[in-house]
Parts: C-alpha cells; sequence; structure tokens
C-alpha cells in the first residue's frame, strides 16, 4: 500500500493493524479488539491529549476497534465509518451491545431509576445504540441503574423517512469542529449523522461524503434545477438543500447551523475564499 489515508487507516510507523500486514510497514501489528461506547458521546482525537484536534465523536453504544491501550489513551477505529483516532479508555468497554433500539431525538437523559425525579446519570443524543432489557413503566432498561424514557426511543432497525428533515432539527445548534450531537456539530457531521439515521451510510468528512454520496448534478450560474435533499460541496465545506433555494448548513460564519438562500451563502464565501461551489450531489430516489 503506497499510499494510504491515515484518517481510515490503522496504522503508525510503530504500529499498525494485524489485517494490514503485507500492506503497510510497522514495527509491530496488533489484533483489534471489539469494544463500545459506554458515555453519552466519546471524542476521537488527533493525538491522545484532550488538548489535541477533535477529529469526530462516537455515539453511546457505537462499536470500536482498539489496538492499543496506553496511559489511558486507546488507539480505536471507529466500526461504522472507519475514522482513526484516539479515545479515552474510561469512555469504552469490552464486546459489542447489540443494540435493540436508536435514540430517536436530539437528546435524552438516563436516569438512575424509572423516575423524572431522580438524578440524570448522562444523556444521549441523536443515533445513539442501546439495548433495552425491560420495560418499566414509561421507562426502558438500558442497564444497571440506566434507564430512558422509553417514547424517545425507536426500534434499531427503524429509520427516518426524511433525512433533510433530521437535519432541520439541528437548527441553531453552536458549530464545533469534529462534533455530531445537538451540543454542537459541524457541517459534515449534521451531514453524516442525519443520513445514518435515515439509514443511509456515509463518510465522516466532506472530501468523502462529496466522492461516496449520490450523482453530480450540471451546475449552472443561476443555481437553478435544485431540489431538496441535495448536497452542496464547497472546498472543505457542504450543506444540505431545504428545498430549491435554501441551504442548510453549520458553518464557521454564523458558528451555527443555519438556513439561508443558497446564493447568499455562495456570494459569501466567494469573497472570503474565491473558491466557487465545485459540487452539488444528489442522492438516489427513495434514500432521502
Amino acid at each position: 500500500m503506497d499510499e494510504w489515508d491515515f484518517r481510515l487507516t490503522p496504522a503508525r510507523p510503530d504500529l499498525a493493524a494485524a489485517h494490514l500486514r503485507g500492506r503497510v510497514t510497522a514495527d509491530a501489528y496488533v489484533e483489534g479488539r471489539t469494544m463500545h461506547v459506554v458515555t453519552g458521546v466519546a471524542d476521537l482525537r488527533r493525538a491522545p491529549s484532550h488538548e489535541a484536534l477533535l477529529e469526530t465523536q462516537a455515539l453511546f453504544g457505537e462499536e470500536v476497534i482498539g489496538y492499543e491501550d496506553c496511559e489511558g489513551w486507546g488507539w480505536v477505529q471507529l466500526a461504522g465509518d472507519g475514522y482513526v483516532g484516539y479515545m479515552p479508555m474510561a469512555a469504552l468497554a469490552e464486546g459489542r451491545i447489540e443494540p435493540t433500539h436508536r435514540v430517536a431525538v436530539n437528546r435524552t437523559f438516563v436516569y438512575i431509576c424509572p423516575d423524572i425525579k431522580m438524578s440524570a446519570r448522562r444523556s444521549s443524543p441523536l443515533g445513539s445504540a442501546v439495548r433495552v432489557e425491560a420495560r418499566e413503566g414509561l421507562f426502558a432498561k438500558i442497564g444497571p441503574n440506566a434507564f430512558v424514557f422509553a417514547d424517545h426511543l425507536r426500534p434499531y432497525s427503524e429509520r427516518e423517512n426524511d433525512f433533510v428533515a433530521v437535519a432541520e432539527r439541528f437548527l441553531h445548534v453552536p458549530y464545533l469542529w469534529g462534533g455530531k450531537t445537538s451540543l454542537g456539530i459541524d457541517c459534515s457531521g449534521l451531514v453524516q449523522i442525519s443520513l445514518n439515521v435515515a439509514g443511509i451510510a456515509a463518510p465522516r468528512d466532506t472530501d468523502l461524503q462529496e466522492k461516496a454520496l449520490g450523482s453530480p448534478l450540471a451546475i449552472d450560474a443561476q443555481l437553478t434545477g435544485l431540489q431538496r435533499g441535495d448536497l452542496v460541496f464547497w472546498r472543505g465545506h457542504v450543506g444540505i438543500m431545504q428545498d430549491q433555494a435554501n441551504l442548510l448548513h453549520a458553518n464557521a460564519h454564523h458558528m451555527l447551523v443555519v438556513s439561508e438562500p443558497l446564493k447568499i451563502a455562495q456570494e459569501r464565501i466567494l469573497a472570503q475564499t474565491s473558491k466557487p461551489i465545485f459540487t452539488i450531489k444528489r442522492l438516489k430516489a427513495g434514500s432521502a
């Protein structure tokens, strides 16, 4: 393997995944171990430090392949989108949970018992995978001393019909580089989580999404012919068309998820970077 993407390849000069033996050169190779996220959200960073760049986030119940445990940090690969980085070992547990349900609201609290007046242990964001062990009144038990309001869950196999409607739930959420929850989200995180909740697998970063998702549309100067669900790409940025004219996107200009006319967004970005829209992609019929 002459060239490889460090974001998606569990390989370093000193250590690599065993399945890459013969494809990448490393001092040692190791078999991965299956783990899962046990905190509401777990940050995946570029280096083993809380000050390192936030690459992305993994949600409660998400499966992770661990390759190293060193001084409280795991070097891991997310099973869903393949992203590689460093995550606190305190956020992980062995094995997988075999989920039965998924959190279907932007955020839900996990209580110590089935009583809203009691303490909440943590919260879990939209898309989190849980295993329901029992039903107690209005609550679903998802682990020892862990109860979620049952109406906030949907069967794991059930998917939203309109990924744009999912994205619209994030309006006014603050912009956070690497974020993918209602506490903070970036442009590609908004696209990924919205598509995933609708049952459509999507890579994490804009360049990967631009290559993997949909079919390209011809772009004219007036930006005509667009429809709800089209994905609009600039260099390092992506947004979702709400309709023929308006773009929904998490952006660092407003530091929020906003809806604004695409033409206004394009004028601003051209003034700042001189980089025009370079791709508009349309998902297959029935996938949005």
